[in-house]
């Protein structure tokens, strides 16, 4: 799998993250990670190698946490600001948070909406890019209201954007 793919599916959009037994909601925050924050990553429970995202210059690596556990990250963004939208490049769920099993809904979607927003704040419409396995481009289509462009690429334009904004970031 190439560094670039996001292999994500996106489980439920929700207003925040949601026991997928209890059903009981959490109120969650986006935190920029910097250096220091490499000793909160375990590379062993990532796929992807996140400590060697830190290190890029131009990207930025953000975490998804609830506001009352700070500690444990739910999931993780790594980001670029390319002067007239965001584009992800990497994005992953906790391992705890995938699969059938999963522990807690709407991770990705909130990192997503979180994405957006950031678009919003920098005066980029709320457009977001990222390229996609071939076998997700439909389910992001459904899912986030992304577009297609072409190959693997795919994007979020302001009217989907500012859904998953005002779903996630109600104030």
């Amino acid at each position: 799998m190439s560094k670039k793919e996001i292999d994500i599916e996106i489980d439920r959009l929700t207003n925040s993250i949601e026991n997928s037994v209890t059903g009981e909601v959490f109120d969650t925050k986006v935190v920029l990670l910097n250096q220091s924050g490499k000793k909160d990553i375990k590379s062993a429970e990532w796929l992807f190698d996140w400590e060697a995202e830190l290190d890029l210059k131009n990207r930025e690596v953000y975490k998804l946490t609830t506001v009352n556990n700070p500690k444990i990250i739910h999931g993780l963004l790594c980001l670029e600001d390319k002067s007239d939208h965001i584009f992800i490049h990497l994005i992953e769920s906790a391992n705890f948070n995938k699969g059938t099993n999963k522990m807690y809904l709407g991770v990705a979607g909130n990192l997503f909406a979180f994405a957006c927003k950031l678009s919003f704040e920098k005066g980029y419409e709320g457009y977001v890019a990222f390229d996609s396995k071939s076998a997700l481009i439909e389910h992001y289509k459904k899912k986030l209201g992304a577009t297609h462009f072409k190959g693997q690429r795919m994007y979020i334009e302001t009217v989907n954007a500012l859904k998953l904004v005002k779903k996630y970031f109600q104030d």
